[in-house]
């Protein structure tokens, strides 16, 4: 590896700070007092943990009851199987789709217990994001509605029925509106039963908005192309990619999606075949995709239009008027060589933006159509569903509503109380309106101000569809009946229009007869169980056409330079603010998900809260610390969050994560975590920005966040190995250690065979883009418990495998002296980062297992590290001699021990827990166990079936969420596996090979597209 590349988690490990050695001295975190553990109190507060989960979780009888009752007249279609009734110890699988992901979800006893990719969906090849992931957790949520609610108490069906029909009836007499408002909608039957709703009053409409808005995007392409459509990216196809401010690894529009299509001209396949895709960042905040560029420049927001007219410029040989160069010189000829390098790659070119401003979309569309880009790596014509909301279109309504003109709002999928830019004139506009029905699954923000609540079921519960790219479409069936008296959605509009069909599911069924099925060669009850057991039908793509621009752009450069002016903050404390969605909590919806709530944030590393992530050169200017509380005052509000210091953060700017600060819609949220940065966004010129001028000013208070950087440190040890693309073309071997001198290493321990099977992982460093779903999968399925902010803080997180972030930057070998620490200053803001996912090693010469005293932790005949609990008594020496740090103490009963709060319900957990799973008790070590489970499955299975166990027969749970395929598992002794394959690569390399413990996993080295002088 590059012996002049530095490696850190995070500045005070970079920096070896005396707070950070002292906290390594505990690897197990503080101790608590011995008489607040005897009083129950500890650090988690006063609240008994059994009372304080009962209030957060999730009624266990009610679930019982939905688990045991008779399964309905229309029975859902097992993925796999057709059994006669529910046989205990086996799982069935349902096909049934997430937001557009067609998936499997895994029942045992008629409880739905984990969600799966479906390995042939189109999207993401059976990748599934975190939040999918997490989603059964949210079915047991008692904080969800339980019955219907008129005017805040308990009704039957039949009385909010009736209640809403007159309503209607009166309003459909008077001649006022009707407006449906949702987020968007993808699902043809839930749109066709809106239009049915319409026509039976003809003054309703639809208005979909989305709180995280492509509206930019959709009027650019109306206005360029005559199509208001969200593309279909294919990022696959292109071998150069420039992004300004896109997250498209992470958040947004299609991350799963667009993760297996990058990484596909990334991994080792496509390196073994020396071909690489280019990848260029510009970008404000460290985003997950920035952390995987090949190269990547802090760029302002008022920045970013300047930056793409000059790569208009360069691209076409023109100069638009008003053109200027950036402040900073490495930007400037970053942007001549991107512009090089798009040209060479033309028709195999993508440029993207996250802006939702539509001069800046309509600009970028003159960039790809002068790249040849439409057609092949952007089709209009097969076009996105995913996010179709009209800015405008709420902002019309909200007019209208105030004006009196409004006379009954429907809100599905939707929550604009909260999540709106202005909540003062959306509550204004609905305290006009007569009736307010909501759909919410529980009292949210916008629920609280309803006159009627009609509880929708949770989507495992439900019948439906969905088409989130035109031509493949999804369906939708419950796994469970309703936990709770809820009511599907749509059936209560068909209801309430007194539509001929009652229930949804034949509304369903008679859509799918008439225009689905057939597209996937279906028909009649044999092809709708067909459809069923298969999840989904895809109609031939349309062939996807080129697209001229022939639009004049200096009114849109000029557009784009008064608008950039405006973003420039001058003045003491003025700052460039930019609002982002996190990975986890996305735009808020999922804020009630403790297994989101506590999976660390990609590149902060910050869980159970939002901050403001500002560059060390701005904290030094201020004489801020991490955790300083500032005040941020923009588009007329003020939120106070601590600061963090982020590195690669461009300087003059604060990034903020929106999706935090709720205040109602479950007892998670209502605990209080972060503020709501909605708020600070603004309307300009038809569509909401992200972007704003703030002040800043410092309030004296401090909080400490639950950040996991640097916890589990190595103590300087390099781990990490990467080469430039250059490099690894000219020596493949580069960096691996493959290419030296063969070490022959003395060992304490005898080898053992391995006669029938030998289970090792590989992982990919360069297909691993850190988004940390594999983190909740291994939750759901080994149960993992959460353990709170307060434990987190405590270094006691449980997570068995953890995503290791690393900074890097070369070392120049200065001394320490006061031109070096400037120095030093620039190199925190110009980072490269790396992702290493780190679980137990298994190694063959296990550390652990020679100090366990009680022969809790031994080796298996197949080359697996295994714990035995009953037999752990918590010496933890096994975790003091793991060179790896993976082990994770249980403090205390997560599950079940009453004396201590925790954010994860008892009850609720109970329900979601993998029986094939022991949950752990208090005082043992716990780590990886490679899905022991799914290893005996898969034996068994091959067992019964009298045949060996094939190639990718057992996949473990972090593996089979992976859309990159960064994580390869099987049996080592089948030379034809996968995973032997990828083991044999020439970029291979085993983590702390030095100390010949010989880990079963090995890593890959990270490879970059860069040039030598770049790297």
């Amino acid at each position: 590896m590059d012996s002049n590349k530095k490696y850190w988690k995070g500045l005070e490990e970079l920096n070896n700070t005396p707070e950070f050695v002292e906290k390594n001295k505990h690897e197990f975190g503080e101790p608590i007092p011995i008489e607040d553990v005897l009083s129950g109190e500890g650090l988690l507060g006063k609240t008994p943990r059994r009372d304080f989960l009962k209030a957060v979780g999730f009624g266990v009888g009610a679930v019982t009851l939905a688990a045991c009752q008779k399964v309905p007249v229309h029975k859902s279609i097992p993925y796999l199987i057709k059994p006669e009734e529910v046989t205990p110890g086996v799982a069935n699988y349902y096909s049934s789709t997430y937001e557009g992901h067609a998936i499997l979800v895994k029942t045992r006893e008629g409880r739905p217990i984990k969600v799966e990719g479906n390995p042939n969906d189109l999207l993401a090849k059976g990748g599934l994001s975190a939040q999918a992931q997490s989603s059964v957790l949210d079915l047991y949520d008692v904080s969800r509605v339980q019955a219907p609610l008129l005017n805040g108490e308990g009704k039957e069906w039949s009385d909010l029925d009736d209640y809403v029909k007159l309503e209607l009836a009166k309003i459909k007499d008077s001649g006022k509106k009707i407006t449906i408002v949702s987020s968007t909608i993808s699902s043809p039957s839930t749109l066709a039963v809106i239009a049915d709703f319409i026509t039976e009053y003809p003054t309703a409409k639809h208005v979909m908005y989305d709180a995280v808005s492509y509206t930019g995007i959709i009027q650019a392409n109306q206005n360029s192309f005559g199509k208001a459509v969200l593309p279909h990216y294919n990022f696959d196809k292109a071998d150069v990619i420039v992004s300004f401010g896109a997250d498209f690894l992470g958040t947004w529009i299609s991350g799963e999606e667009f993760t297996r299509q990058y990484v596909s001209n990334r991994n080792n396949k496509s390196l073994q075949a020396k071909k690489m895709s280019r990848h260029i960042q510009f970008e404000t905040g460290m985003s997950l995709t920035g952390t995987n560029a090949d190269n990547r420049y802090p760029l302002k927001p008022s920045e970013e239009g300047v930056a793409l007219i000059n790569l208009y410029n360069a691209i076409t040989g023109t100069t638009l008027p008003g053109s200027k160069k950036l402040a900073d010189n490495a930007t400037n000829n970053a942007i001549t060589l991107a512009a090089k390098e798009l040209v060479a790659a033309k028709g195999k070119a993508l440029v993207v933006a996250g802006s939702n401003d539509v001069a800046t979309q309509v600009l970028v569309n003159a960039i790809n159509a002068a790249l040849g880009s439409y057609g092949t790596t952007i089709d209009l014509d097969n076009n996105s569903n995913q996010y179709k909301g009209n800015d405008a279109d709420l902002a019309e309504f909200i007019n209208e509503a105030k004006s009196g003109a409004v006379a009954a709002v429907i809100f599905l999928d939707a929550n604009p109380v909260y999540d709106y830019y202005n909540t003062k004139e959306i509550t204004e506009a609905l305290s006009k309106v007569p009736l307010k029905v909501t759909f919410a699954a529980s009292l949210d923000e916008t629920a609280a101000l309803s006159t009627a609540v009609a509880p929708n079921h949770h989507y495992l519960e439900s019948w439906g569809d969905d088409s989130a790219i035109a031509g493949y479409h999804t369906v939708l069936q419950p796994t469970i009946n309703p936990v709770y008296n809820t009511r599907q959605a749509e059936e209560s509009l068909l209801i309430w229009s007194n539509n001929a069909v009652k229930t949804y599911y034949d509304y369903v069924r008679n859509n799918w007869d008439k225009n689905i099925l057939a597209l996937g060669g279906l028909s009649g009850q044999k092809g709708w169980e067909t459809l069923l057991q298969t999840g989904f039908v895809k109609a031939a793509a349309k062939p996807a056409g080129s697209y001229a621009f022939s639009r004049d752009l200096n009114a849109v450069a000029q557009t784009i330079l008064t608008q950039s002016a405006a973003l420039v903050a001058s003045g003491d404390k003025a700052y460039e603010l930019h609002l982002y969605q996190s990975s986890a909590i996305r735009d808020g919806k999922h804020a009630n998900n403790p297994w989101l709530q506590e999976l660390p944030d990609p590149v902060s590393k910050v869980t159970w809260d939002n901050f403001a992530a500002m560059s060390l050169t701005d904290l030094k200017k201020l004489n801020l610390q991490e955790g300083d509380v500032i005040t941020i005052d923009a588009n007329g509000t003020s939120i106070a969050l601590p600061v963090l210091l982020q590195p690669g953060q461009a300087e003059g700017t604060i990034s903020v994560a929106v999706g935090y600060g709720r205040v109602k819609g479950g007892a998670v949220i209502e605990s209080g975590i972060g503020k709501n940065a909605f708020p600070l966004h603004s309307f300009r010129n038809g569509t909401v920005q992200t972007n704003a001028v703030a002040k800043i000013s410092p309030t004296g208070d401090q909080i400490i966040l639950a950040q996991t950087q640097t916890h589990h440190s190595y103590e300087g040890r390099s781990v990490i190995r990467e080469a430039s693309f250059t490099e690894y073309k000219k020596n493949p071997y580069k960096n691996s250690g493959k290419d030296g001198e063969h070490k022959d290493y003395k060992s304490l321990w005898e080898n053992y065979d391995r006669p029938t099977y030998n289970w090792v992982m590989a992982i990919d460093l360069n297909a691993c883009t850190g988004c940390g779903a594999c983190v909740v999968a291994c939750n759901a399925e080994n149960n993992v418990p959460v353990v709170g902010r307060d434990e987190v803080r405590r270094r006691r997180e449980m997570h068995w495998i953890r995503i290791d972030r690393y900074y890097s930057f070369n070392e120049d070998g200065k001394s320490v002296t006061e031109e070096h620490e400037i120095d030093k200053l620039k190199n925190v803001n110009n980072v490269s980062v790396v992702h290493q996912p780190m679980l137990c090693q298994h190694c063959d010469h296990a550390p652990c297992e020679t100090v366990c005293p009680v022969l809790a932790t031994v080796h298996s005949s197949e080359g697996l590290n295994h714990m035995a609990y009953n037999r752990c008594v918590g010496t933890r020496y096994c975790a003091n001699n793991c060179p790896f740090k993976v082990r994770r103490f249980n403090w205390f009963n997560y599950w079940n021990d009453s004396r201590f709060e925790n954010y994860l319900a008892e009850q609720h957990t109970q329900l979601v827990l993998n029986p094939d799973v022991t949950t752990r008790f208090r005082g043992v070590m716990e780590k990886c166990s490679m899905c022991i489970q799914r290893i005996q499955a898969g034996k068994l299975q091959a067992k019964i079936e009298k045949r060996p166990v094939k190639d990718g027969d057992i996949k473990v749970a972090c593996q089979q969420t992976c859309s990159a395929n960064a994580i390869v598992f099987g049996n080592g002794n089948d030379p034809d596996s996968e995973v032997s394959k990828a083991l044999r690569s020439e970029r291979t390399y085993y983590v702390l090979e030095e100390l010949n413990v010989q880990p079963g996993i090995g890593y890959q080295v990270k490879v970059r597209n860069t040039t030598e002088s770049e790297a």
